[in-house]
């Protein structure tokens, strides 16, 4: 079998190598030539764990080959962005255009399955496009719909160990999409209908935002009645059927941050709970970059001169490099602008540079630092002690004071 894969980001580039990896021969397309130019050269152009090393053995064996263009194939996977447009309306541009560059090569008994999150109905809008352009494959072809369910740095073992929901638009085409994704996927794979596939991946990041949602109205609450929050999270969690989430200083990455608005924007009227964790995430960044104001101009006064600023982390969490939908980005971003002339450290371990900041070695930020502002919990981070001398902003966690 040969598979088309259109996206090589964060999910079609890891999905792509994997099939590989087992067996298929995979075209990867992306329409950026830097990136088809770096993976045929073997290096990954996201940080991943271990498949740079599977990229080179698939890239030298011949199963995997990237390319600007699509080629003739057995089966076309859709994995490309799906941004927003104006008030956070879901834009299927991209899933249109990455239909429409494969259309012309499909052929009788071909499986077209999207993994870009979708609004509900997008899998059916695609197959009237299909349709639309190659009346006569009507019927002909199965397509389907197949979301991921990965946490980026372990990647690897959850897109082969993770069960997948996978719905196609008929039952012919759930089973066909089934037969493929059992090459490399050792979960269950559950078998649906492609609106219930949709809604499956949009309800499952909801449903988590909804409770971080819970954990930084927590976290804000107790700021104000001067009670520690990661004491009590680890005191109520101590309730048999109580399981409360860290909170920290917002929402980020591409998936919790951004799934809510398909549902909102598709039912306003309905989605009130959804709509509301999702001003409650973004409004947490803005408390957290106005405690962090308050804090610098306080010391100022104190002391009469002013601070030198450590703002640590820019990825939306822990030990990774994606900084996509980031909260720690918004408030160093809001904080660099409106304390530009304050001294000021950027700290980002998992990143060599970054085209606004200039980077700081996380332990000499924190030494030289008077006001230190922690946004994310990296690993590296674990490692600082707790300094009485400097103010210490701790959003997510590291000293849990």
């Amino acid at each position: 079998m040969k598979a088309c894969f259109m996206g090589l980001g964060y999910i079609g580039l890891p999905t792509s190598i994997i099939a590989a990896a087992n067996g298929i021969q995979v075209h990867g397309v992306d329409i950026n030539p830097e990136v088809v130019k770096q993976t045929n050269a073997g290096h990954l152009h996201i940080i991943e764990p271990g498949l740079e090393e599977m990229l080179r053995q698939v890239v030298s064996s011949g199963k995997f080959k990237a390319d600007v263009k699509p080629e003739q194939s057995d089966a076309y996977f859709i994995v490309v962005p799906t941004p927003f447009k104006g008030d956070h309306q879901p834009d299927i541009s991209y899933v249109e255009a990455a239909t429409r560059s494969v259309t012309p090569l499909l052929k009788e008994g071909d499986l077209f399955v999207i993994e870009s999150t979708s609004p509900v109905g997008t899998t059916e809008l695609m197959a009237e496009l299909i349709h639309q352009l190659r009346p006569e494959l009507n019927g002909k072809i199965h397509i389907a719909y197949c979301p991921e369910r990965v946490l980026p740095g372990n990647v690897i073992y959850e897109l082969t160990h993770n069960d997948r929901v996978i719905g196609g638009l008929t039952p012919e085409a759930t089973q066909k999409a089934i037969e493929f994704y059992a090459t490399f996927v050792t979960g269950t794979l559950h078998p649906t209908n492609a609106r219930t596939a949709e809604m499956c991946k949009l309800t499952e990041n909801s449903s988590r935002d909804v409770q971080i949602a819970f954990a930084n109205e927590l976290s804000m609450i107790c700021e104000k009645a001067g009670i520690n929050v990661w004491d009590l999270i680890a005191l109520a969690n101590r309730h048999p059927r109580v399981n409360i989430l860290q909170p920290g200083c917002g929402v980020g990455g591409h998936c919790i941050a951004v799934d809510p608005y398909f549902i909102t924007a598709a039912y306003p009227e309905q989605a009130q709970i959804i709509a509301k964790a999702r001003q409650i995430n973004n409004f947490k960044a803005q408390w957290c970059a106005e405690r962090a104001k308050n804090a610098v101009l306080r010391f100022q006064l104190d002391h009469g001169r002013k601070p030198q600023i450590a703002l640590m982390g820019l990825a939306f969490k822990p030990n990774i490099d994606d900084l996509r939908e980031s909260p720690a980005v918004e408030i160093v971003e809001e904080l660099t602008r409106e304390l530009a002339d304050y001294p000021i450290d950027v700290v980002e371990p998992n990143i060599k540079s970054h085209p606004k900041h200039e980077l700081t070695d996380y332990r000499t930020a924190y030494e030289r630092a008077d006001v230190v502002v922690l946004l994310t919990a990296h690993e590296p981070f674990k490692s600082l002690k707790w300094d009485d001398n400097k103010v210490i902003l701790d959003f997510c966690g590291i000293f849990r004071r």
